[in-house]
């Protein structure tokens, strides 16, 4: 069924398309099951499921509402605000909700988790705003996936602060995402302006460094399995396709997760 351009069910649809529903829907699954593998009752993983999901629905908003200039002028028709599904004010009014019910959702956490999670929320909003398009474009990310840990461990009774390497493995994490997201996008950021760290290395170079840091991850979750991430992010080498590289890194960003899932916050 087509639905007509400007009307309430088109914007709702456009808001539901804009928001990076993919990684929005799967940074707020890992922490809240985080959350719940460190001890976190269902009331409490429930309230680390919405101040999660309030703080990536604005940062996904405000993404698409930053970059709509550029996407229209790459043609990137299949961005809501480019299609028409919603307009930009509108993308920038459901980031700010977003963004303010954020707040007190995390807070309700305890000052501490909440706190760090908000330092998280404001480097991703950086990393719309501007810090992007420079060198340090991998700091909001290090940030941004550090500090889960610390929110989630803060919030258990007693405050316990989190292991230091699962603070580590997120901050590597988050790293070798910046960079396998950035990867498709390359040329066109180049031509937009956009010279953030990957876009200066290179398609090459970033495809060679973002196995790096998701490996370290594994690494430093459970050392053990390092070699089996290392297996598999050497694996295309062997296989012909376009794809396979940006496929490895997701097979070992998997198996990270999976690691930080079963470890917990220590």
């Amino acid at each position: 069924m087509c639905v007509p351009l400007g009307t309430p069910t088109s914007v709702l649809l456009g808001l539901a398309l804009a928001c990076h529903p993919g990684p929005t829907l799967a940074v707020t699954a890992l922490v809240t099951a985080l959350a719940a593998g460190s001890g976190r009752g269902p009331a409490g993983c429930l309230l680390v499921l919405a101040a999660v999901l309030t703080g990536q629905l604005s940062v996904g908003w405000s993404n698409d509402a930053v970059d709509a200039r550029r996407d229209r002028a790459l043609g990137r028709t299949g961005k809501p605000a480019v299609s028409g599904r919603v307009p930009v004010p509108a993308l920038w009014a459901a980031a700010v909700v977003a963004l303010v019910a954020c707040v007190p959702l995390s807070l309700a956490n305890g000052a501490a988790a909440g706190g760090f999670h908000l330092l998280g929320v404001a480097a991703a909003w950086a990393y719309n705003l501007g810090l992007k398009a420079t060198v340090l474009s991998w700091v909001p990310y290090a940030i941004g996936f550090g500090q889960f840990p610390a929110f989630v461990s803060l919030g258990l009774p007693g405050q316990p602060w989190p292991a230091w390497w699962s603070v580590a493995a997120g901050a590597l994490l988050g790293i070798g995402a910046h960079l396998a997201n950035v990867l498709p996008d390359i040329d066109g950021d180049l031509k937009t302006g956009v010279h953030g760290l990957p876009q200066r290395l290179g398609p090459r170079r970033t495809l060679a460094l973002t196995p790096v840091f998701l490996v370290a991850a594994v690494a430093v979750l459970w050392w053990p399995a390092a070699p089996l991430a290392a297996a598999l992010a050497l694996a295309p080498r062997l296989v012909r396709r376009p794809a396979a590289p940006f496929q490895s890194a997701v097979a070992v960003a998997a198996l990270a997760v999976a690691l930080l899932l079963v470890r917990g916050t220590g």
